[in-house]
């Protein structure tokens, strides 16, 4: 029996922002997708954003310019925004509704998914584990990536956060493993997203990387469709396929300031700094779709990039992120002032899974004893650093003027690499035994006895 094709609405009560208000409608569920037509004009879709009796709200995804309330009929179309889903993304170029950029053809697929997401059964969730190994050694070294962990890079305007996102994404593997990127690119100017895709055109000529573009002329709706694309496509491709996906979405702070935009046009109570009340639930929603999953061989890893406003780490984007992620990578201007890339703070850095993907049996047996002597090391660097501006150097020891040498040949040796330069993990953890070497023996009170004695031979070092 064929379908009846869906009613069409042209009650249009008002229109707000990005928002349609459809009175008289019946039988309309929340999360509903929208077909608009237009008497002039091309065809528009939107979201059911929230039903009030007979009252709809819908969220129009190319933007309500040109619209008025007699021209516009609305056909719900009775389930939510799905998307077709499958290995056919890899290699392509899409806008924040799914749509194809790249010249290329649509995307087809025999399956499809509802871009919300279905929540993962938390009785099925397998602890994050094994390493994604990005090619950094500020990361890779001290604050390792695990498969299905959430771990935010937080930067400030004036950082190359762009540039450190683009190197991971374009550098990234699962140790010979099965392994696609996907990036979720929100408000980027159209010279950084240009910069990206060129960036990145290696790795999508090997077909794993998908990339879903929104650019800041885009409608601000469709930025916050962005990243639920890039999610459920990599979800297909981690929990369906078995592989091991990394999600990297910058900026994230673009998109909780179109969730707040949006949430204004809805007339809705503000919370903190104006935005909405729900943002930590949301915000959740986007994040907690990583993991692993018991019985299955892939795995979700996202990498979220967010801008903190005036370097401000209390702000409601950066203090909700770190509730719900476990750790962060932190850029900072006093690294930036050194002149290496990238400016990472390693004693601001954390991961908080990184034993569950670094030391014996995963990456190296040393690990995660270097990478402790490592961040025992530069604290007291830092601390002498601050006495030196205090007393002046003349009145340090020989050990303190140690450790002031010691952060020169960390940021030389270890921390700054080029943009486009990619270290295997055993470079970068010879290179943190060559840093170590600038010290004292007795000073490396983290490291076994067994492990000095192979690195470093009392003959060779006090």
């Amino acid at each position: 029996m064929t379908p009846m094709p869906p009613v069409e609405y042209s009650t249009i009560d008002a229109i707000r922002g990005p928002l349609l208000v459809v009175r008289g409608v019946t039988g309309v569920g929340w999360d509903e997708f929208v077909r608009i037509r237009l008497d002039a004009g091309p065809p528009r879709h939107g979201v059911v954003l929230d039903v009030d009796h007979d009252i709809a709200i819908v969220e129009v995804l190319e933007g309500t310019d040109g619209m008025d309330r007699l021209g516009t009929h609305v056909a719900f179309n009775g389930s939510p925004f799905r998307i077709p889903v499958g290995d056919g993304w890899l290699g392509r170029v899409c806008n924040g509704r799914g749509e194809p950029i790249d010249d290329g053809p649509p995307v087809l697929a025999p399956h499809d998914a509802p871009v919300a997401g279905n929540p993962l059964n938390p009785t099925l969730r397998e602890p994050p584990a094994e390493p994604v190994l990005t090619g950094v050694s500020a990361i890779d070294g001290l604050t390792t990536l695990v498969r299905g962990q959430k771990l935010p890079i937080f930067s400030v305007a004036g950082l190359p956060h762009l540039e450190l996102a683009t190197q991971i994404a374009a550098q990234s593997s699962a140790g010979g493993e099965p392994f696609s990127v996907v990036v979720a690119g929100m408000g980027l100017p159209h010279a950084d997203a240009a910069t990206m895709r060129a960036a990145l055109e290696d790795r999508a000529r090997t077909g794993d990387l998908l990339m879903v573009l929104n650019t800041a002329d885009d409608p601000v709706v469709e930025r916050i469709l962005t990243p639920r694309i890039a999610l459920t496509v990599a979800e297909h491709l981690a929990f369906t396929l078995g592989r091991h996906v990394l999600v990297v979405a910058v900026d994230m702070t673009s998109y909780c300031e179109a969730v707040r935009e949006v949430s204004s046009a809805r007339g809705e109570i503000p919370a903190r700094r104006a935005y909405p009340g729900y943002l930590y639930s949301d915000l959740a929603s986007l994040y907690e779709r990583c993991g692993r999953i018991r019985g299955r061989p892939g795995s979700l890893t996202i990498v979220p990039v967010l801008t903190m406003p005036a370097g401000d780490i209390t702000h409601p984007v950066p203090d909700l992120t770190g509730y719900i992620t476990e750790g962060q990578v932190v850029l900072s201007a006093q690294a930036q002032a050194t002149g290496g890339y990238p400016p990472v703070d390693p004693l601001s850095s954390l991961s908080r899974l990184m034993r569950h993907g670094a030391g014996p049996g995963r990456t190296r047996d040393d690990h995660l004893a270097v990478a402790g002597q490592m961040l025992a090391s530069l604290a007291r660097a830092r601390t002498v650093q601050e006495l030196t501006e205090l007393i002046g150097t003349d009145a340090l020891n020989d050990t303190d003027r140690t450790y002031l040498a010691f952060t020169t040949t960390f940021t030389r040796d270890f921390a700054t690499q080029r943009p486009d330069e990619q270290r295997a993990l055993p470079d970068t953890l010879d290179r943190a035994w060559q840093v170590l070497a600038a010290l004292p023996r007795r000073e490396l009170t983290m490291l076994p006895t067994e492990l000095l004695d192979t690195r470093l031979p009392r003959s060779d070092h006090a």
